[in-house]
């Protein structure tokens, strides 16, 4: 008799009401930092709902960006990633390869505009902002935009605190002013390549440690069940964000809690994508090392203490030299 072969598992991205949380509710507050634990130690992803960014926030800002990927590539190109001694504004199709396991893969086909705090040029990606001059409040909703989500994630850091039994203020100071990015990106609809593929962003794990992502309903963010191989979207929610740990906490953690490989397929319905992640990836010269809460007595740390820059650094110079873009050092 053959053998009997087994269904693809069903993953569920769990959907994580924090709306009590957010007005101090102390069950509310135990009952989001249980599932926030179990979330990150299983599939590394979850979607958060109830929260603080507004929808008019939220759909101000998508109409802000569609706006722009709108305009004619000449215009776009005058605020050209290559003209950034920071790699801010305007990233052109095909600038990037993230996919981590296939070297044959074509370069990422979705066009990208991101920015991050306004500084001085000084470390790697600080610096200024680049702004298109002709669309008028595109600048406002952006920063708008940037100042809600990124008070978004310092609650979603504190529930991580609580989650790992750490005090729930422990990691304010990493979060409050973070060299982090919001990245706007458009995917319009991609032609399958020569092996079927339509690969908007190729498989890759998340560089620091907390994004946060808006998508539209067009959808196409799938995620990766590691124990077999197969590939699991991830519905599209109105207003909710996409939460997942990057490479940062899974070091920090200890492998506790789970960076896990994603990607984006270009759309097949006609229609455009739009999306906007938001990377908390805290100050530049954070050391990272196993947090006490993640490591039993007399085990070693899997990873070796590691400076947030210089893993930022090693990452973004491989992604993008895939691709063939020259960043600045």
């Amino acid at each position: 008799m053959g053998s009997i072969s087994e269904s693809p598992p069903t993953v569920e991205i769990p959907i994580i009401d924090i709306s009590g949380y957010l007005a101090g509710d102390a069950e509310a507050r135990r009952k989001a930092a249980l599932q926030i634990r179990h979330a990150c130690e299983n599939q590394g992803f979850l979607q958060v709902v109830g929260h603080s960014v507004s929808q008019e926030i939220q759909h101000r800002f998508l109409a802000a960006i569609a706006r722009f990927f709108a305009l004619p590539v000449s215009e776009k190109e005058k605020v050209s990633q290559s003209l950034s001694k920071c790699h801010r504004g305007y990233e052109r199709i095909g600038g990037q390869k993230l996919d981590e396991l296939d070297d044959s893969a074509t370069p990422d086909q979705k066009e990208g505009f991101s920015i991050r705090p306004e500084r001085p040029l000084g470390k790697f990606l600080q610096g200024p902002n680049q702004w298109p001059d002709s669309l008028d409040g595109f600048r406002e909703d952006y920063m708008a935009y940037f100042t809600a989500v990124h008070e978004l994630s310092r609650s979603i850091f504190r529930l991580l605190a609580l989650s790992l039994d750490l005090p729930e203020n422990h990691f304010d100071a990493f979060a409050a002013d973070p060299d982090g990015e919001l990245s706007s990106h458009h995917y319009p609809p991609t032609p399958v390549d020569v092996a079927g593929r339509t690969r908007g962003v190729g498989a890759h794990t998340d560089f620091g440690a907390l994004t946060l992502l808006l998508q539209d309903e067009v959808g196409g963010l799938e995620v990766l069940h590691r124990p077999t191989g197969t590939w699991h979207n991830v519905p599209p929610v109105k207003g909710a964000y996409v939460c997942n740990i990057g490479d940062l906490m899974q070091i920090w953690t200890n492998n506790r809690y789970k960076s896990t490989m994603h990607r984006v397929i270009s759309p097949l319905s006609g229609k455009d994508r739009y999306s906007c992640a938001f990377f908390n990836d805290g100050a530049l010269d954070t050391l990272v090392e196993c947090l006490p809460t993640c490591i039993a007595p007399g085990e070693k740390p899997v990873y070796e203490p590691l400076k947030v820059e210089k893993h930022l650094r090693q990452r973004y110079m491989q992604s993008y030299g895939a691709a063939g873009t020259v960043l600045a050092a």
